[in-house]
Formats: structure tokens, sequence, C-alpha cells
């Protein structure tokens, strides 16, 4: 809308709002003043149509009283009718039957005028023009009231029929007392009973047929014109309420009730002048027209001056910077002139600098998206985001450092620091560590507030670079004010998930710091100090780097949960097969040996019945917990599934991985584990097959089934032990005919138990004690483990026999000396605390 427009309607709401006001004002008033005037002579009409009913009742009661009183009831009945007092009477006796009725008695029903007629309540009577034994046709009924002992069953009591008569009747009684019959006095109510009524109130007069459902007129003073709509909206009030028709006129209905027996319905026409409405029509619709005349000439006066203003803002808004306003005077216009003019010459020298900073951050913006949406390479989106924040506030450098252990802030990518650093370290290499706490960017992370400033000229704190200018904004995770640990791609240590290299948050706790990390900008250039909009900026890139780092880390974290198992933190069988295919193609590759170890908890099903699945979860992880101790760095350790194990032994020959299965055989059977809840630990043992690449198989494959099959030799040989697959049977060739064969020897420190399985260390002999499980006697030097009884639980029976068919068995432990420190076939133990072999 122009100004002309909104000058226009602003005038016309001034003008026409309170013209329509006082026009429906004036509409409210007439009509409340009409509806509470009506409402008033219904209520009065109401009144007086009561209180004639009531005496024609009362004249009634008399009439039947006078002819009960007298000896010849017939007689006086005649009597009164002709004075007009009834036009009819009808004499009853006790059995109902009628004995007289008065000649031309009005048609049935009558209403009774002692109680208002409702459903299924007759008030109304029969009809009383039967045979009378006295007075030839005579009626079949009397009029009887609601609580007459005796009434007729002829069908004729119907309530919604049309009311004959208006009815009182008393009882007629001898001098004893006896009750004889009944008298009842009748008045006809017809169409000149229902115009005496309108006549006597002053209002329109309509008798419906019954007060019950949907009504319909017996008799009406109403003009036919308005008769069908006063009747509709009789029927819908309830009660006595007043309601108006569509025509104007104000309807009442009152009855049936115990003061007015009779359903009628009383209506006034409304007392609005003729044509009242048509007036203020026309009132309102002539001062709109004198108001939009007069708005429309203001409104053209007003805005004339403009025009040459718009002119002008019209050629700056198409690129003319050089369009000015002529000055004509000093008003308000006059300085709106002197405002254009000042503001066009200043525009002109902002575009040019607009338009450079425009393409510089649209370049910006366009790497930082594509980066953000297109990789999880946490060091190229950072350098991204730094990178878009010098070019941004126009910094010379900067560093983006994110809180890792131990409460120190390291640099994951910087810019501009070279030659930035103290004069004794300027030949060294640098990674800028500072202390969560410690200088500027340490102090913002530590209390997570941004600063701006000049450098101290004291110097540079330690681990800092050196400046004259700095700001620097913390950034923390979505949804989380705990800074995180630094990202790594998820590795292994001790055969599981690396912990510190993975998405799990570092504690605040820990670190000290109320940050994620810090992004921090030196040296503005062409400006002393960074300001406010520096600030606000680099608040949103590191909005941006705590979205992209904490992506990243969810990224790997559900990388990591998806490898490993959750009770005992070792890979999962999925990262299994990823790793021994990779593992295999490695040794393949560089003609190197890989072992692998299938292990199996001894009878593992005994420790959950026996003790709950609590603490069957219990021995799991403390034995993935002892197993990850015995084995180096570069080893893997999986949970197949259950109580199930693989090992991946990289480089490791099979003597070699018979020392690591002794070595967990022992770990497991010399320290029985503590259940929570028990009080005794619980012994249990470890089963293992060993099979190498590429002797037992050409695949992972082959070569995870070949240790499997071992494993169940192992469990054949009687458990606690562990057996070495049998290699591959190759047809020979030429060549490896003529290639010679020796033999590796074994150890002199390794010993041979009576079962046949190597085992190093001093031969222990076993004493089998008549009717008990086989003890083992220690020899010197050894300590005998804890005797089986209510402090400790072992799943297995200690007196399982052995498998005596050993004679081309490889090394393993003596499943029945769960006392023995045990050893490997090739030799001693190494220290437990050590990662190697």
């Amino acid at each position: 809308m122009t100004l002309r427009g909104r000058l226009t309607a602003a005038f016309l709401v001034v003008v026409l709002g309170p013209v329509l006001l006082g026009a429906l004002f004036v509409v409210s008033i007439v009509g409340s003043v009409d509806r509470s005037r009506s409402t008033e002579r219904l209520a009065v009409a109401a009144s007086t149509v009561r209180t004639s009913l009531d005496a024609l009742c009362q004249q009634l009661r008399a009439t039947a009283d006078a002819v009960a009183l007298t000896a010849e009831p017939a007689v006086v009945a005649a009597q009164l009718v002709d004075r007009g007092l009834a036009a009819a009477v009808s004499i009853r006796d006790v059995t109902g039957q009628v004995t007289y009725v008065s000649p031309d008695a009005p048609s049935t029903p009558w209403r009774d005028c002692a109680a208002p007629t409702s459903a299924g309540t007759p008030s109304e009577t029969s009809d009383p023009t039967a045979s009378s034994p006295t007075n030839g046709p005579t009626p079949t009924a009397d009029p009887i009231p609601t609580n007459d002992p005796t009434p007729t069953n002829d069908g004729a009591d119907d309530p919604t029929n049309p009311v004959g008569a208006l009815a009182a009747r008393v009882d007629l009684r001898d001098r004893a007392g006896i009750r004889l019959g009944t008298v009842t006095a009748a008045q006809r109510v017809d169409p000149a009973f229902v115009a005496r009524l309108a006549a006597v109130t002053g209002v329109a007069v309509t008798l419906l047929d019954s007060g019950v459902g949907d009504a319909r007129v017996t008799h009406t003073t109403e003009s036919r014109e308005v008769r069908d709509a006063v009747l509709a909206a009789a029927g819908t009030v309830r009660g006595e309420q007043v309601t108006e028709t569509r025509q104007g006129r104000y309807v009442r209905r009152i009855g049936p009730t115990e003061a007015l027996p009779l359903p009628l319905v009383l209506s006034v026409p409304g007392e609005r002048p003729a044509g009242l409405h048509a007036t203020l029509v026309g009132v309102v619709v002539l001062a709109g027209v004198l108001a939009v005349l007069t708005a429309s000439r203001l409104a053209r006066v007003t805005t004339r001056p403009l025009v040459e203003l718009a002119g002008a803002v019209d050629r700056v808004a198409q690129g003319d910077l050089t369009a000015r306003v002529p000055v004509r005077g000093r008003d308000e216009l006059g300085r709106l002139a002197v405002a254009f003019n000042r503001m066009t010459r200043e525009t002109g020298a902002y575009v040019a600098a607009l338009t450079s900073n425009r393409d510089q951050l649209r370049g910006h913006l366009a790497v930082l998206g594509d980066t953000l949406a297109s990789t999880h390479d946490l060091q190229r989106i950072l350098r991204v985001i730094l990178r878009s924040a010098i070019g941004a506030t126009g910094a010379r450098a900067g560093a983006v450092l994110l809180v890792e252990s131990g409460g120190v802030l390291v640099a994951q990518c910087t810019e501009g620091l070279d030659g930035r650093w103290p004069e004794e370290d300027a030949d060294g290499a640098h990674t800028l560590r500072v202390p969560v706490g410690v200088g500027v960017v340490g102090a913002v992370a530590a209390t997570g507030e941004p600063r701006r400033g000049r450098a101290e000229p004291a110097g540079t704190l330690s681990g800092e670079p050196r400046c004259r200018t700095y700001v620097a904004v913390p950034f923390a995770a979505p949804g989380s004010a705990a800074p995180t640990t630094g990202s790594a791609i998820p590795g292994a240590r001790n055969g599981a998930p690396d912990s510190s290299s993975g998405a799990p948050p570092i504690p605040a706790e820990e670190t000290g710091a109320a940050a994620l990390g810090v992004l921090a900008l030196y040296d503005r250039l062409g400006a002393d100090e960074f300001d406010d909009d520096d600030l606000a900026t680099l608040r949103t890139f590191a909005g941006h780097a705590a979205v992209a780092v904490d992506n990243v880390r969810v990224h790997e974290e559900a990388q990591r949960l998806s490898l490993t198992d959750p009770l005992t933190g070792l890979w999962n069988y999925r990262y299994l097969r990823e790793s021994i295919r990779r593992e295999v193609e490695r040794a393949s590759r560089f003609g190197r040996m890989l072992s692998v170890l299938a292990l199996d908890l001894d009878r593992f099903k005994t420790v959950n019945d026996t003790y709950g699945h609590a603490a069957g979860d219990t021995v799991l992880a403390e034995f993935a917990r002892r197993m990850r101790a015995e084995i180096r760095e570069v080893d893997l350790a999986f949970r197949q599934g259950g109580e199930e194990f693989v090992l991946l032994l990289p480089e490791t020959d099979a003597r070699g991985a018979a020392i690591v299965a002794e070595r967990l055989g022992a770990a497991v059977r010399d320290t029985p584990i503590a259940v929570e809840g028990y009080a005794g630990p619980v012994v249990v043992t470890v089963s293992v097959g060993i099979a190498v690449y590429p002797d037992n198989g050409s695949t992972g494959r082959e070569v995870l089934e070949a240790a499997d099959d071992a494993l169940y030799e192992a469990k054949a040989a009687g458990r606690d032990t562990y057996r070495l697959a049998e290699a591959r049977a190759e047809p020979p060739t030429q060549e490896t005919a003529d290639l010679p064969t020796r033999e590796i020897p074994v150890l002199a420190c390794a010993a041979t138990p009576p079962d046949g399985l190597p085992r190093a260390g001093q031969p222990v002999p076993v004493i089998r004690e008549p009717g008990g499980p086989a003890r083992s006697e220690p020899t010197a030097g050894v300590p005998e483990s804890s005797p089986a009884g209510s402090a400790q639980a072992r799943p297995e029976a200690a007196g399982d026999p052995a498998d005596s068919a050993t004679g081309g068995a490889r090394a393993g432990p003596d499943p029945t000396r769960p006392g023995s420190p045990g050893g490997a076939s090739s030799g001693p133990h190494p220290p437990r605390q050590s990662r190697g072999r």
C-alpha cells in the first residue's frame, strides 16, 4: 500500500470509526429497549392469563360444589348451566357410571384444573356423551382427575388431543359423609375463549393441543402470516423463556402447570421504528463517501512533496548512487532530503568494500560447507574453519586447540605461527600445548568465557606464541558442557579397542576445562585490536568447529561400538572376520606367520547354573582382562560368542602361540575369580586350540576352523589344556622331496608329566587318594593352590579322567593338576607385566 493509501485509510478509520460505532450503539440500544419492553408486556400478559384461568377454575369448583350439596343434583346442574356459570355439568356414581350430563356438552377431552398434563399422565377426561339411565344419550365417562381411583380405559385420555373444555370436579356425598360419586363442572375451550383471553391480556394468544413434544395449534388469534413462525419459535424455548422470530415478534410459552392447566403461547410485535436499519445504513454510506473524498484530497496534498524524494530513491535502488534530492526547506521533508544525500555519499564509499568482502566470505562459506558435508577428517575440517575465521576477521595467525586427557590444550591445526615462538625456542619444532588454566587460551578453556585484548608487554606465557592482540573463543559439544578427548581412528591396545582414541568424553573434573576446545586468533590486520564484531564472527566459526568435532567423534564412537563387545570390551565377531582377513593378507604379502588361538572356558554353563548369569558375566569380563594382560599391543583379542574367544598373534609361530596358551591357562587357573555376593571365588579353566597360517590353512577362514578343531581336541583331552592343529597334508613334489628335514629341539627345562603332555618346570607327582580326587604334591619353591572347599568353587570335577590316548598329541597343560603353575613347552614364562613373548 502506498503512503497516499495509508493516509487515506487512516483518515477513514478516524472518521468512519466513530460513525460505525455510533450506528452499532443505536441498533444495540434500540434492540435492547425493545426486547426489555416486550418481555415486560409478555410477563404482564402471562400473569393476567393465570389470574383469569384461576378465576374460571374457582367459578367451576363453586358450580360443582353447589350441585353436590343439593338433594336434586341434576335439576340444580341444569339451572347453573342455564345461568352460564358452566357450559356443562356431569355427575358420576361411585361405580364410574355417568348418571347425568348436560346437553350439548363440550367435546373431549376436558382438562382438569387441578393438575397439569405430562406425557403418560392423563389429566383429561373421557367422552361424556355415552348412554345414561336418566336422560337419554349421556356420556360414557365423566372428567377423571389424575387421582381418580376408577379411570376409564377407552383411549380418549390421550394428552395430545386438543382440549375441549376446562373442568373442575368435587365429590358427591350424602348427609353421613359417604361418597356417592363425583360432580364435574366444565367450561368450553373454543376460539371465543381464546379471543377473550387475548382481549384481556392485550397480546396474541395461541392454544396448543398439548404441552409436550411437537405441539400443534388448536386455537389462535395470530394472523396467518406469522402463525408458523410463532409456533416454530415456541418449539425452541424451554420453560417460560422469551424468544424472537425473524419477523420481530417476541414469543413466550406458558403452561401447563398447576396454576395454568392449558398450554398457551403469547406473542407481541416488536416496537422498533420502521426503517431504522435502512436509515442507519444510509447515514453510514453518506459519511463514508464524504470521508473518502476528504481523505483523498488531504493525502494528495501531503504526499506531493515526496515525489521528488521517491524518484531519487528509485534511481539509487537501480544503482545510481550519484542521485541527489534538492533541499527546498527546513521542515521535516527538508531534513529528510539532507539525510538522504548524506546516506548516498556514504553508501557509495561502502559498496566497493562490501562487494569484495561478500565475494571473499562467499568463498569461505562454500569451502566450509563442502568440507563439513563431505568428510569426517577432523584435521581437514578444523583447518578449513581456521582459515575461514582468519579470512573473515583479518587476523594474521590462529590456532584450533582441543582439550586432551591430563587437562592440556593441544593444537590440532595452526596458521601463521612461524616466527612467533620465544627467542630461545626459535629453531625447534613446536606443537602448541597449553595447560588448562594457564595463559590466555588456558583461561578461556577453564572458564568457558571468551577473551580479547592486547597481550601483556612483559612477555608471552609459557607455551603460547608471541602476539600484540588476540581473541579467543571457547566451543563445546552440542548439548554437553563437558569436553571430550582428542579424535583418533579407533585402534587397538592389548587386543581391545583403545579407550583413549575413541569418542567417549573426558569428564570435566579430569581436565578442569569448561569447554571442548578453543579457537584463537592473533594480530588483526588494519586495526589495533579485535572488536565485538570480530568476537561475534569468531563465535559463529567456533560453533561450526564444535559441531564438526562432535559429529566426527560421534561417527568414531558409532564405529567403535559396532565393532566391540559391550561386556568384555574386546573386539566382536564382525571385526574378527575383517581382522583375520587383513592379517592373513599381511602375513602372505610379507612372508610372515600368523597364529590363531581359539579359547573356550571349560564348563562355563555350570558357572551360570550354580552362581547365576551375573556371576557368569563377571567371570567373562575378568577373563577378558587377564587375557589382555598376557598379550602384546599388536595382538588382537576377540569375543566370538558366549564363552568363546579368539586371539590373533601376528608374526608368531606355533611355539610362541603355545607359550601364550600356557600363560593364559596359568593366568586363569592359578588365580580364582572373585564374584560379588558369594563367599568364595570361582575357579575356572580354559581350553585352547592353536592354528598357524600358512601351516593350517591358506585363508583366514581355514585357519580359524583349524583352531576350532584343535580346541575340540583340547576339550576331548580333558580340558584345561591346549592342542595344536595338525598341519595340512600336501602331496610331496620333486622340490620338497629333495629338501632336508631336521628336528626342532625342546628346551632342557621342559618336563613331560605322566599324561604325556609336555610342561615346563619340575615334574610334580600326582597323588590320588582312595575314594577322592587327584591331588598334586607341590614341590619346593612352588606355591600350592588353594584347596577346593567352601572358600572356592570350581565348576568342573577335579577327578575327570583325561584322555589317555595322547600318543601323538601336542604339548598342553595337565588337566588333573589344578594347582600346578604350568609353563610353555618352548621355555619358561616371561614376566606377567611384560608385553612380549
